[in-house]
């Protein structure tokens, strides 16, 4: 079991109120709460002003509030404050104003909406968060060099926790936290489904990048890519009791992507996830192949998986967008140790006909401790009997058995 720390933030309960003025006007009280409403323009001058006002320890968006962001919110910096959503936040889906000024990140290309960083914040309140996804879902479909913003970035924070929040159409990736240090999500419902016939692609419910002490918790999440994916450099997570469905599983990486860098992502455990309708389930996936980086993949456990119609429901690939003479010729340097699949069940979708786990490692012994037990997952009747694949790589536990010898390549 992962030894993780989380902060527990006592909610600041001060009361006090701003008036329907202009959207950069606020007149906080004495007693500490800024309550928020729409003023029919741009919404977000007033919502920054209100994070950054030291005497606003609560900013508050009534129930029946929507604020209409109109431009870029960087809230970084933000110390020892609630924001207590409980209307709504809806970004407005102007792209080309959002594809000269949104906020940029080298990192995979992506841009954000908001940035929300800072020391001890505690974002809740039961209310939205709104990304207007299907404008930029339609966009992409003609235009797939389109950069869509993620919907909320907490980014270099300390002691932040977000709950009792729905997120909904969110462009790209909901949540990304890059840089973070005791980060808790708790009870959020997130939301990526287009209405038209072009998808709702690479909408990751969570992305944890250069991040440590994160937990995810007790949340439901309908999305079209990663439920929940750990980047380079997520460190001492925990991720519990989640229900994913349409997604690409529960993923460590892609690692390994980039020349000259190393990518570490150790002390996982993912635990009690129901996993539905999915491309996979539990997932590892790293780079191979000439001119890629390199680094380290440690002390990973998946337990407690219940999956149903999930194409891959069990997944090591370490020759991730790699083909198997170049994988072989220039195997992964991002080295995967200390990983366990305990207590998965369930069904596979067929799509790989009678294979429910395939772990495929790079030559050369870049795979080691990799145990498997309580592994009961099938395939649909018309397949007959489950099959299990696996190559480079020596099993342990008590569903060893089931893959038998594995194939030895390179």
């Amino acid at each position: 079991m992962h030894r993780l720390t989380t902060s527990i933030l006592g909610l600041l309960t001060a009361l006090v109120s701003v008036t329907d003025a202009a959207p950069s006007s606020l007149t906080p009280s004495a007693s500490g709460t800024c309550t928020l409403t729409a003023s029919g323009s741009d919404d977000a001058p007033a919502f920054l002003k209100a994070a950054a006002d030291s005497t606003c320890s609560t900013v508050t968006i009534p129930s029946g509030t929507t604020l209409s962001i109109q431009s870029k919110m960087n809230m970084t910096g933000t110390l020892n404050k609630h924001i207590n959503v409980q209307g709504t936040i809806k970004f407005n889906p102007d792209i080309d104003y959002w594809s000269d000024n949104a906020f940029s990140f080298d990192f995979q290309d992506q841009v954000a909406f908001w940035l929300l960083g800072g020391k001890n914040i505690v974002l809740d309140g039961g209310g939205t968060i709104d990304g207007s996804g299907q404008a930029w879902y339609d966009e992409f479909a003609k235009h797939s060099s389109t950069l869509r913003p993620i919907l909320l970035t907490i980014f270099q924070a300390t002691n932040v926790t977000v709950q009792n929040i729905h997120m909904i159409n969110g462009p790209e990736w909901i949540n990304f936290v890059n840089e973070g240090q005791d980060i808790t999500f708790r009870n959020i419902t997130i939301s990526a489904v287009s209405t038209s016939k072009n998808a709702a692609k690479n909408t990751d419910g969570w992305d944890i990048f250069r991040s440590d002490n994160v937990v995810i918790e007790d949340s439901n999440i309908n999305n079209g890519d990663d439920c929940v994916s750990f980047k380079p450099n997520a460190t001492n997570i925990l991720v519990s009791n989640l229900s994913c469905n349409g997604s690409h599983g529960i993923s460590v990486g892609s690692l390994g992507q980039y020349e000259g860098e190393y990518d570490i992502v150790q002390n996982v455990l993912a635990t009690n996830i129901r996993m539905s309708n999915a491309q996979n389930g539990a997932r590892i996936k790293a780079w191979a192949g000439k001119g890629v980086g390199s680094g380290l993949v440690k002390n990973i456990t998946f337990d407690g998986f219940v999956e149903t119609n999930v194409d891959n429901p069990i997944v090591i690939d370490q020759c991730y967008e790699t083909s198997a003479d170049d994988c072989a010729k220039y195997p992964s340097n991002t080295y995967i140790q200390d990983v366990w699949f305990n207590n998965i069940s369930g069904t596979s979708s067929g799509k790989e006909k009678a294979v429910v786990a395939s772990l495929s490692c790079s030559p050369d012994g870049r795979c080691s401790d990799v145990n498997v037990n309580d592994i009961n997952v099938t395939p649909p009747s018309k397949y007959g009997t489950p099959e299990f694949s696996c190559q480079n790589v020596q099993l342990s536990g008590d569903a060893a058995s089931l893959f038998g010898t594995c194939e030895t390549t390179g």
